[in-house]
């Protein structure tokens, strides 16, 4: 139970660490490796307890730029509540081992898509708005994990750093106190899964500031790409061993889905530092 504790203290401070510099970030990376120690059920409610409070903050922070990011995100936040219900009733109505396989098929090609640099800016922004914020709350409530696919589609409307993290921090502070509620509405609130927060919660106070202190010293978009690669790998690694677990691919063949993945984003990298670059938006 304390080597339980000590890894999810490390696993978090590495995740707050990306979120204090990128705005986001901090289930992308706990999610895939937590995962490997409890499942959905007891981990999802937890880390969105914590996600209120770390997305108010990010609001706070950026709150002067909302005004200009309010036409965006309010068609988004809009569609969030029936994609939370749908995503909550799956965490309380599927198998742990079928969710965590569902969680790691679903973030591995956002996860590449982020790393690859993919931008494409969305011009009917409304009715693409409401129907993208319903896919995101299905995501959220089901994985916790939304910073990805809404770090590209802000990254592609061209938004400034505090414009940016404004928007993400409106969106998730809404996704995750929606899903506290249904969480707590479906008995999902258990003991076991509050009794995760004391070793959730110093990673989260120590990683922040770290993270805020590094992102002045390194290029956002060098740091942000280096994060998702190495998400790749695990979420590549819970997955190939997942399906170890469950005998769908036997022995080590199964982590040929980590072999194919790390040459994938290998060949993304070395695409990305052979560029010359410009310092990020993000």
């Amino acid at each position: 139970m304390a080597g339980e504790s000590l890894a999810l203290i490390t696993i978090t401070f590495a995740a707050a660490s990306v979120n204090g510099a990128l705005g986001y970030g901090f289930s992308s990376i706990t999610v895939p490796l937590a995962l490997l120690l409890v499942s959905n059920r007891v981990l999802n409610p937890s880390l969105v307890i914590v996600e209120v409070f770390l997305n108010a903050y990010v609001l706070w922070v950026n709150r002067g730029a909302v005004p200009r990011v309010r036409r965006l995100v309010v068609p988004i936040v809009c569609g969030l509540a029936p994609g939370i219900i749908a995503g909550t009733l799956l965490v309380a109505r599927l198998d742990p081992t079928s969710m965590k396989v569902a969680t790691y098929l679903v973030l591995l090609p956002m996860i590449l898509v982020q790393a690859g640099g993919y931008r494409r800016a969305i011009r009917a922004e409304r009715p693409v708005g409401v129907a993208f914020g319903a896919a995101v709350g299905t995501l959220y409530a089901t994985t916790t994990i939304s910073g990805p696919p809404l770090a590209v589609l802000l990254n592609n409307q061209g938004l400034a750093k505090r414009e940016f993290r404004a928007a993400l921090g409106l969106i998730r502070l809404a996704e995750s106190s929606l899903t506290a509620i249904a969480y707590a509405a479906t008995a999902l609130l258990t003991r076991p899964a509050l009794a995760l927060l004391p070793s959730i919660l110093p990673g989260v106070a120590m990683g922040v500031p770290v993270g805020a202190f590094v992102i002045r010293h390194v290029q956002p978009e060098t740091f942000r790409r280096v994060c998702m690669s190495f998400d790749a790998w695990v979420v590549a690694f819970g997955l190939s061993a997942v399906v170890r677990q469950t005998g769908w691919i036997g022995g080590s063949s199964s982590y040929s889905i980590l072999a194919a993945v790390v040459l994938i984003d290998a060949g993304l990298l070395y695409r990305f530092f052979k560029q010359p670059r410009a310092a990020g938006t993000v």
